[in-house]
């Protein structure tokens, strides 16, 4: 794998995170993700949590679906809808559809989630760094979120594969660091 050169911009480090992500073979994918939530499970804030958002993998990100079955936590899922994400409550045998972007996400007509119930955002990153920025895809859906104040209190825990968590990434006025970052190696906090 290419040394990863920190003069890189956004665009064409997200390009290479991203192409690194998908020429992971699926059982590379698979035993890292697994190591994932490992690690994700044996973390603080995580077991502290009992109503948690967190994502559908998409793209070959990280996969945590073993962890939604798990009962004792109440379970969301984001909708896009226009520029933001609209958050709802999902369960095992709940709907599920393919929405903007193909992305996976609950039905419309499930129940919403209120920013005052949720213990803990489970963020998907295309890249992490040191000091807790994140890189996403680029449609600033999570920048606006953990921007609004409502939303800006809970915390988060970006969820990435290793070779994407970086020393340092380029970063905007409007970025915000996680709280935590967990890959297959650790827990970050």
């Amino acid at each position: 794998m290419e040394k990863f050169d920190s003069q890189l911009n956004k665009t064409e480090l997200r390009r290479y995170l991203l192409q690194t992500r998908q020429s992971l073979t699926v059982e590379e994918w698979k035993l890292k993700s697994d190591r994932i939530v490992a690690q994700l499970q044996s973390s603080v804030i995580f077991n502290q949590a009992t109503t948690v958002l967190a994502y559908f993998s998409f793209r070959q990100e990280p996969d945590l679906s073993v962890l939604f079955s798990d009962s004792q936590r109440r379970w969301g899922f984001p909708r896009c809808l226009g520029k933001s994400l609209s958050w709802h409550f999902w369960n095992c045998d709940d709907e599920l559809i393919s929405g903007k972007y193909g992305i996976t996400e609950p039905h419309p007509d499930a129940p919403m989630i209120h920013p005052g119930e949720v213990d803990l955002i489970i963020v998907p990153c295309v890249g992490c760094d040191r000091l807790f920025y994140r890189l996403g895809y680029g449609g600033g859906y999570y920048d606006r979120l953990l921007s609004s104040p409502e939303w800006s209190q809970i915390p988060t825990i970006g969820i990435v594969f290793d070779f994407a968590y970086l020393p340092q990434l380029p970063i905007e006025s409007w970025d915000k660091p996680l709280k935590s970052v967990v890959t297959e190696i650790g827990v970050m906090e």
